[in-house]
């Protein structure tokens, strides 16, 4: 995961580990909480993502959450077809803001 910086106005955007599991959940929360302190936009790179388990999907939940009720945009940046596959699997695809265009029915 990339390091914040100490200014606001700059690239705060996090990535995800390629295993997020219950090990790398807690560095997550702190960047998390850490990116919710300034104003603007909450970017979540998801472009390596392999693995994805239930404590890492349940702080996205909660960041969305919360950055909804701030006024804040959190956004997932390119999600890998694992990530999305795993979120759409957990039917969490609009509780953190991942919504996947939906093929005609024909």
């Amino acid at each position: 995961m990339q390091n914040l910086p100490d200014l606001p106005g700059e690239d705060r955007s996090l990535r995800l580990p390629v295993h997020g599991s219950t090990v790398t959940a807690e560095d997550l929360r702190v960047r998390l909480v850490l990116a919710s302190d300034f104003d603007g936009e909450i970017a979540v790179d998801a472009s390596e993502v392999e693995s994805v388990g239930q404590a890492v999907l349940q702080l996205l939940v909660a960041a969305k959450a919360e950055a909804d009720s701030a006024g804040q945009a959190f956004t997932i940046v390119s999600p890998s077809p694992a990530f999305v596959d795993r979120v759409t699997a957990c039917r969490l695809g609009e509780a953190i803001g991942l919504i996947r265009e939906e093929e005609p029915v024909q």
